[in-house]
């Protein structure tokens, strides 16, 4: 009692007869794992000789303005525009179907014309009615080609602006006349498009009626900063002197014919 045993745990077990086995070292650290290679790098591809294929051209599709106030721009570039032309399409309807409806058939005479103020204040209109077909290479520069009657014409009726003084043109309202026959706007599908070049077509429909009135305002074109804005109109008016009221152009309006 009160003695150590020199050797520690394992003489004293062996000098009491029980044989101890030697205990394998147990902070050794196992054997480090071999390392993988790094992967190879991919070769980079040769370069390609061959040019990129060219880029798309712009296709200039036809853009209708579908609601009444809708408008779009068109960018003025280069040197500004060349020249704005409006078509006026329509059918001449009548009335109906059938032997009666022959008997009541009445040709429409609708009539393409506009409104125009220019940047020093001038205002008139162009329209065949009262022969004031304009001009193009003087003020208005806006010309009114041709009278088509019937409607039996597959082209309809032109209103051409001319693009290069369109600095000097402040707001044009484009309109509709029914001269002559029963104002049935509906039997007309009438329809304008707007054509200028390097510029999408826009199309503008008389997609609402106003059968008890003989005029309608079919779109407004300014003069915004040297583009043009166009805005879909389809207001219908009894005559020249309400739709000019509507725009503010006071103009002096008297009865006129087209003979």
């Amino acid at each position: 009692m009160g003695q150590g045993f020199v050797g520690g745990l394992g003489p004293l077990a062996q000098q009491y007869g029980v044989d101890v086995a030697d205990d394998p070292d147990v902070g050794a650290a196992p054997p480090p794992s071999p390392i993988a290679p790094p992967p190879a790098a991919r070769p980079a591809p040769p370069p390609s000789s061959a040019a990129p294929p060219p880029a798309k051209p712009i296709r200039l599709e036809k853009i209708t303005l579908e609601k009444k106030g809708s408008s779009i721009s068109l960018e003025k570039t280069g040197q500004g525009f060349d020249e704005l032309v409006v078509n006026l399409n329509w059918h001449q309807g009548g009335g109906g179907k059938g032997f009666f409806g022959r008997l009541t058939n009445r040709k429409i005479d609708l009539d393409l014309g506009c409104l125009f103020r220019l940047r020093d204040g001038r205002a008139g209109a162009v329209q065949a009615l009262g022969n004031s077909f304009g001009s193009l290479q003087q003020p208005p520069y806006i010309q009114l080609m041709g009278d088509d009657r019937s409607g039996a014409s597959a082209q309809g009726e032109f209103l051409r602006i001319n693009g290069r003084h369109w600095d000097q043109i402040d707001r044009v309202v484009v309109f509709a006349l029914i001269y002559e026959g029963v104002p049935n706007w509906a039997e007309t599908d009438a329809v304008i498009t707007l054509q200028t070049p390097n510029q999408p077509t826009l199309e503008i429909r008389l997609d609402s009626h106003g059968n008890d009135q003989r005029m309608c305002a079919l779109a407004m074109l300014e003069n915004q900063g040297g583009n043009i804005q166009v805005t879909k109109l389809v207001e219908y008016f009894q005559d020249h002197r309400f739709l000019d009221q509507a725009y503010g152009f006071g103009l002096r309006w008297v009865a006129g014919s087209k003979d």
